[in-house]
C-alpha cells in the first residue's frame, strides 16, 4: 500500500538499563505501543551519548558502560500518539520525548501474511 500523508514521529530517548515494573523500559514501551495498536515501533541502541547529567556512555573498551542510550521511534497519527503520551508520562523517570510532523511517502504492509 502506498500512502503519502502527514503523520507524527515520536522519539523516546532512555537508557539501556532503565526499567519499569521489572522489565526493560524500552521493551515495555514497545509492548504497550503494540497493545494500543500503534502502527509500529523500532528500538535503536546507541554506541555513545550523554544526557542531562553530562556523563558520557560509550561502547569503547576503556569505557565499558551498561547505560548506553536507547532510542525508540514510533510513527503514527497525531490522535494515536496523543493517546500514547500519558503512558510515557507514567513510565519515564529520566529521558526525553520529542515529536515532529513528518511526511510519510511510502508505507507498505502485507495483510494476512
Amino acid at each position: 500500500m502506498c500512502i503519502e500523508k502527514m503523520e507524527v514521529k515520536l522519539r523516546i530517548y532512555v537508557g539501556e538499563s532503565d526499567t519499569w515494573n521489572g522489565e526493560n523500559l524500552y521493551s515495555a514501551i514497545v509492548e504497550k505501543a503494540k497493545e494500543m495498536k500503534l502502527a509500529g515501533a523500532s528500538v535503536f541502541r546507541g554506541i555513545m551519548g550523554f544526557g542531562a547529567n553530562s556523563r558520557i556512555h560509550s561502547t569503547k573498551i576503556l569505557r565499558i558502560s551498561d547505560e548506553l542510550p536507547v532510542l525508540i521511534e514510533i510513527v503514527d497519527t497525531q490522535e494515536n500518539i496523543d493517546r500514547f503520551l500519558p503512558f510515557l508520562e507514567e513510565v519515564i523517570q529520566q529521558g526525553m520525548v520529542t515529536q515532529e510532523k513528518i511526511n510519510v511517502k511510502l508505507y507498505r504492509m502485507n495483510k494476512g501474511k
